[in-house]
């Protein structure tokens, strides 16, 4: 039987993250530990050596065939590694991250570069746009303003207050409009802003909705 949720957070949940950092870009794309490093130095510096340790502990002891027959190991995504290169993939990163600690030094600030450090960093966003704003949007709500009153009913202030964060913080960054519409596809929208709002437009008259 696989790992039961606890087990598999206190053995591999900082690892996991560490990896699904280079889904959509690749094992070898420096920008996916750089992404991980800056959200990871904002909001949890203490995960980055447990990140380390996770990593260096499954290159040093992989399952062996009692539980890969259970099913009771972390399964690596597939990032197109071959089998042979696993294990050094993971004693690079865990250098990197090593290596981050030591010196102090973390990427400086800017917008994520990675498709989990954009959902890291604006996980509440990402929920909405995700959720209420995907291509069965029209169907299913009508029009932009009724899917957001839908999200607002069910959600709870505290949320919403996030969320309200969060919209300012990524109109911040100053972003030109091909980013921001990067940036909401990123997150999960499927539907473009309504007319006649830019991507810009529409995140700053959603972060005047919710404080209003």
């Amino acid at each position: 039987m696989s790992l039961n949720p606890a087990e598999h957070d206190r053995k591999y949940g900082e690892l996991d993250q560490v990896v699904r950092s280079h889904l959509g870009v690749g094992p070898r794309a420096p920008e996916a530990v750089a992404g991980y490093l800056r959200q990871t130095w904002r909001t949890r510096p203490w995960a980055i050596a447990v990140a380390a340790e996770q990593l260096r502990t499954l290159a040093d002891t992989p399952p062996g065939r009692l539980r890969l027959r259970l099913g009771e190991y972390y399964r690596l995504p597939d990032l197109g590694l071959p089998p042979e290169e696993v294990r050094d993939w993971l004693v690079g990163l865990a250098d990197r991250l090593d290596e981050s600690l030591a010196t102090g030094q973390a990427p400086p600030p800017g917008p994520p570069a990675t498709p989990w450090e954009w959902r890291a960093r604006f996980p509440e966003l990402a929920q909405l746009l995700g959720g209420w704003f995907t291509q069965d949007m029209p169907a299913e709500f009508g029009d932009h303003e009724s899917a957001l009153a839908d999200y607002l009913e069910g959600t709870d202030p505290g949320l919403a207050a996030q969320l309200t964060g969060e919209l300012h913080d990524l109109l911040a960054l100053g972003l030109p409009e091909d980013g921001l519409a990067l940036a909401l596809v990123t997150l999960g929208a499927e539907v473009e802003p309504p007319v006649p709002y830019t991507p810009g437009a529409w995140l700053a008259m959603l972060a005047a909705r919710l404080r209003g």
